[in-house]
């Protein structure tokens, strides 16, 4: 056991070269996991539930399996799960105002026309792109971090950053445009950091993060734009420039 402040760490201890390890399992499960069981059925689209099933929501499984089963391992469950370093109660601003830009992202037509099976799918794939990053980045990934004694300000930025990056694979399948993505990606991750801390658990950061990605890929369905799509994306400003102003406020007194 190590301790943190005066707030004491149960269970193993695990180095950064360990972490980027466990990583790299992760980023394989979910990559190459992805391209292999998708050749193998077949399949290299999302356009079709049989889509969906065999490019994402399989290997996904097998990383949110893995992510979890890590957890268990290592006997971080609680401090994965629960965050007991609070922020001030405005900062619920950042699940609200993604929140918003969620239900207004969806593009509820398109789903329509895909039928039912196919947006429960979607949505479930979803979920475990969530509950799968989140717990290895916002879980695993901050708690590694405050073991080591970083101040909550370097957590944010090194788990932040490390989200970023790991986004660089998906050169993989999608070329130069992972660079913009991973820039992206790597702020979101701050925004669900916060929401992490706000919301005293890994919970809600997990479920908005997949629904997130749902309202996203909703929106390239249809063979039209979908106007509601800019939500999600003008979330991003919006958030910026209030943490920005506010970014004196976000920590409590004590």
């Amino acid at each position: 056991m190590t301790t943190g402040g005066d707030r004491p760490y149960p269970g193993r201890n695990l180095t950064y070269l360990g972490f980027a390890a466990i990583v790299v399992v992760y980023l394989l499960l979910l990559q190459a996991g992805g391209l292999l069981i998708g050749n193998a059925a077949g399949e290299d689209s999302m356009d079709t539930t049989r889509g969906v099933v065999f490019t994402t929501l399989i290997p996904i499984g097998l990383a949110l399996v893995f992510t979890y089963g890590v957890i268990a391992r290592l006997g971080w469950t609680r401090s994965v799960l629960v965050d007991d370093k609070p922020v001030n109660r405005w900062v619920w601003a950042v699940p609200v105002i993604l929140g918003i830009a969620i239900l207004l992202g969806i593009d509820y037509g398109a789903l329509a026309d895909k039928g039912l099976v196919f947006t429960l799918v979607l949505l479930i794939a979803t979920q475990f792109v969530g509950w799968g990053e989140e717990g290895m980045f916002r879980g695993i990934g901050v708690t590694v971090l405050r073991r080591h004694g970083l101040t909550e300000g370097r957590v944010a930025l090194w788990s932040s950053l490390i989200f970023g990056v790991v986004h660089l694979s998906n050169i993989v399948g999608h070329g130069a445009s992972a660079i913009p993505q991973a820039i992206i990606v790597g702020l979101a991750g701050y925004f669900f950091y916060l929401t992490r801390r706000v919301s005293g658990s890994n919970a809600v950061n997990s479920v908005l993060h997949g629904l997130f990605d749902f309202a996203l890929l909703s929106g390239s369905l249809a063979s039209t734009a979908y106007v509601g799509t800019f939500a999600p994306i003008l979330a991003y400003p919006v958030l910026a420039v209030l943490l920005l102003v506010r970014r004196n406020a976000i920590e409590t007194s004590r």
